[in-house]
């Protein structure tokens, strides 16, 4: 497996750049909202119409969104839109956003004329039964003749323009899509006289196109529905220390805002007043609540269950977290995977093979196989229904869509098809050791006090002295401690060493390893100590007095509670995980026997992390980086899959990454890659129920008694049996993304 980056796996598809004009010009970017493009047929059609227009500097489309995007010249942009309307399409222009809205919440109500009014196509389904009706049941003459025609160009009239209009544009460009095999087809049926047959299928087709068009939508807006979470007032503190209501847009940087019990959050920030639990589902995917206090961040969408909170604004709208989860999948949605090139690739050949042999069948069948002109003509007429590409076409899309949104909905971010796609195939994951497998912070793991001295007097001692100092170690002391501190005199800090100060007439130090011994305070017994805990992965600070030492405090980066059992599942699913990581061998063969991992490598910078991915990927296969800092960045950039911590990583890791978990648990790995797994099983299910049941159709439309209306019929049977399996991964839990 090849890792291409996002901008390489959308190809032309998503993003087309046009020659530029050979002088500097005045070029502004203008977005549009075009209804009824649906699948990458159409996007190549406006693509088409378009090409040659000078002054183009780029054009970029979301499908996801039915967007697309033109940076030209006014006068160009004009030029294009003509010619888009030329090819039956109706680009509509989305105003620019307002300061602080994300291009998601400016999209999120759909204009009218999204899809026909379902009582216009039901009126033309009744018109289209009645002509069936008339031709079945009356015998033939002048009026019943007449009344067919009527029926039939009502049903036409009112299911058809729109498709007539584009399949007429696309038959002048020479170009057989889905839109100019309806129009030939019903064109010709109406020719041969079954005008009930081309009212039918004109209205079916139409019926089938609107249902489609809504069932995509759910995949498509499942991320947008998020923007609803997040309020658009927020309670700001005035500088007379009043409070007022206002839009969240208008909420500056740097402003204090309140937050009642039971409201969501309307912006990111930092807490500076109260403590609650907050459920960070909505961003995190985390179940269960999480206590927040003074200096711990918050996010905009998330729900203060408990308590009235005040944080102090970090991000305006339009960057918060959720803002840029909700940009990320949009992004995403506009990006192909393989298995969606491919079928983009195949229907491109399948719809004029099927074309020709239609052409086969109603010119040389009369003499091959001796059926009359009428019957022949027919015959390739239902061909051409049945060689509709749409349900081969959606089958792709809508599931990778609505995998992007179910795994957004767990706090996993996946930047493109592509990689929902390629994580299946992952044999190894290389996990970072700070932050990633431990919580990537100290904690006081253990405490000895030695020579029977009096504990409960030696502990406030060590709270008071590592409470001065701010040294990650000291304040895991203290932290751990929790006393009650008591005043220290003459304190001072010792450089790289620790620090020392007096208390109740006592001089005391508290330092590392290295201070014990200059101060010649160390023993056989106290380096017999020291030796146990360094070989466990440990940082040992030692109090003494002038005369002896007294206690150990043993300190440690603790691995996160969910590591070992996000390794256990790893391996289930035939992932061997290793172990990368800076710090010494000793502490990273301590930390990946806790964690159950048998490969630790340490002592490694970042070009050797690097190197580590090469090495796995030769004897491993497809291989995976999980990591937070700056100094995992290359690896994660060199990996199959970048995979990034996006609570505590920094930008950028996740940058560099192609999934960000939102919440730092390591067990999201495997769901991602249960899912990716899932998602596949989906894209073949869909594509072979697509192509069987046009195989059977084809067969019977050529030697048994397929109608065009049956085909038509199964061609939405099929389009809806490809959407509705591919939603399932919208509802399925994590515990069920499995193949």
């Amino acid at each position: 497996m090849t890792k291409s980056p996002a901008k390489d796996a959308c190809g032309s598809c998503n993003a087309i750049e046009l020659e530029p004009t050979p002088m500097a010009v005045d070029r502004s970017r203008q977005q549009f909202r075009i209804p009824t493009m649906d699948c990458a047929s159409e996007e190549s059609e406006i693509r088409h119409a378009v090409n040659g227009i000078a002054g183009i500097g780029s054009m970029s489309f979301q499908l996801g969104a039915r967007t697309m995007t033109i940076e030209a010249p006014p006068a160009a942009v004009e030029q294009a839109v003509a010619a888009i309307r030329k090819a039956g399409f109706d680009p509509l222009p989305i105003p620019a956003a307002a300061p602080g809205v994300t291009g998601a919440s400016s999209r999120m109500g759909a204009p009218p004329g999204l899809v026909t009014p379902l009582r216009k196509m039901v009126l033309a389904l009744v018109l289209a039964v009645a002509a069936e009706a008339i031709a079945y049941f009356l015998s033939e003459g002048t009026a019943t003749t007449v009344a067919e025609m009527v029926l039939a160009l009502g049903a036409i009239w009112l299911s058809g323009f729109d498709t007539y209009k584009k399949g007429l544009a696309s038959l002048r460009r020479g170009r057989l899509n889905i839109t100019a095999l309806m129009t030939v087809a019903v064109t010709g049926a109406f020719l041969i006289g079954q005008w009930p047959e081309a009212a039918m299928v004109m209205a079916l087709y139409s019926i089938a196109e609107l249902i489609e068009a809504r069932s995509l939508d759910r995949a498509r807006n499942a991320i947008q529905s998020l923007m609803a979470l997040t309020p658009d007032k927020a309670e700001m503190r005035q500088p007379d220390g009043s409070w007022m209501m206002l839009p969240a847009t208008e909420i500056p940087l740097e402003a204090i805002v309140r937050i009642r019990p039971g409201a969501r959050l309307p912006l990111d920030g930092v807490v500076t007043a109260g403590n609650s639990a907050i459920d960070q589902s909505p961003v995190t995917g985390e179940s269960i609540p999480v206590d927040k206090t003074i200096g711990d961040p918050v996010f905009a969408g998330t729900i203060n269950q408990s308590a009235e909170l005040e944080f102090r604004v970090t991000a305006a709208v339009s960057n918060t977290t959720l803002a840029r989860i909700i940009h990320a999948v949009e992004a995403a949605q506009g990006t192909r995977a393989p298995t969606q090139r491919f079928v983009d690739r195949f229907a491109a050949i399948y719809t004029p093979g099927v074309f020709v042999l239609a052409l086969v069948v109603a010119l040389l069948s009369p003499w091959l196989a001796g059926w009359t002109w009428t019957a022949s003509f027919y015959k390739a007429l239902v061909l051409l229904v049945i060689a509709c590409p749409c349900a081969l076409v959606i089958s792709t899309p809508v599931t990778v869509v609505s995998a992007l949104a179910a795994a957004a909905r767990r706090g996993i971010l996946i930047k493109g098809g592509t990689y929902i796609e390629e994580a299946r195939k992952i044999c190894a994951i290389a996990l970072d050791k700070t932050g990633t497998i431990t919580e990537g912070k100290p904690k006081l793991v253990e405490t000895e006090i030695l020579d029977g001295s009096d504990g409960e007097a030696l502990l406030t001692v060590a709270d008071s002295l590592s409470s001065r100092s701010n040294h990650p170690v000291s304040k895991a002391i203290a932290d751990g401690l929790n006393r009650e501190a008591e005043e220290v005199t003459g304190f001072t800090a010792i450089v790289g060493r620790g620090v020392s100060g007096q208390m109740s007439g006592e001089r005391y130090v508290m330092g590392n390893h290295r201070l014990i011994e200059e101060l010649g305070l160390c023993s056989p017994a106290l380096e017999a100590k020291l030796k146990v805990q360094e070989e466990a992965g440990r940082t040992v600070t030692v109090l003494a007095s002038s005369r002896a030492v007294l206690a150990l405090f043993a300190v440690a980066d603790t691995i996160k509670e969910t590591s070992r059992t996000a390794i256990a599942e790893l391996k289930a699913l035939g992932v061997t995980p290793v172990m990368l990581t800076g710090d010494n061998q000793a502490t990273a063969r301590t930390v990946a026997e806790q964690a159950g991992i048998a490969d630790a490598r340490g002592n490694l910078l970042p070009e050797d992390k690097l190197q580590a991915i090469v090495e796995m990927r030769s004897q491993y296969g497809p291989t995976a980086m999980t990591g937070d800092g700056i100094n995992d960045a290359p690896a994660l950039a060199k990996a199959d899959i970048g995979i990034a911590m996006g609570g505590m990583g920094t930008d950028t890791a996740m940058e560099a990454a192609d999934i960000v978990i939102m919440n730092d648990d390591l067990r999201n790995i495997a769901v991602a890659i249960r899912l990716s797994r899932k998602t596949h099983a989906v894209l073949w299910q869909n594509i072979s129920l697509a192509l069987g049941i046009k195989a059977v159709f084809l067969v019977m439309a050529v030697f048994g008694n397929a109608s065009m209306w049956m085909a038509v019929f199964a061609d939405m049977g099929a389009s809806l049996l490809v959407v509705g399996n591919g939603l399932r991964l919208l509802r399925a839990p994590s515990d069920d993304c499995k193949t």
